[in-house]
């Protein structure tokens, strides 16, 4: 039987609430966000960032850079769906469902 790892690609939603009171902790939410720019994810909300490979192994190396580098304060969780939960979703916008298929603007080199 085939898991939704076999047959097609994976999304990695990293998502986290940051403190952002002091200068420092606006500095590590920066970096964070920047760490996050620089694997490759793509802000699908303002706190909200995902990365498509083709399996759920291609997201292994940057979800362990993302727990090498987790900000001292704060809360982030890293959930990995598939292509088809992630096409599937429902999204809305100022009350209106969109109908169109969003695709973050992500370019991936293999």
């Amino acid at each position: 039987m085939k898991t939704d790892e076999d047959s097609g690609g994976m999304w990695c939603l990293v998502m986290f609430d940051l403190p952002v009171q002091t200068k420092r902790q606006r500095h590590s939410a920066v970096e964070f966000r920047n760490l996050l720019l620089d694997m490759g994810y793509g802000m699908v909300q303002y706190s909200v960032y995902v990365r498509y490979t083709p399996t759920q192994a291609g997201n292994r190396a940057t979800v362990k850079a993302i727990k090498d580098n987790l900000p001292a304060q704060g809360s982030v969780r890293i959930l990995h769906i598939s292509d088809h939960q992630w096409s599937s979703s429902l999204r809305f916008s100022n009350l209106r469902q969109e109908s169109e298929s969003e695709t973050p603007e992500i370019f991936t080199l293999f």
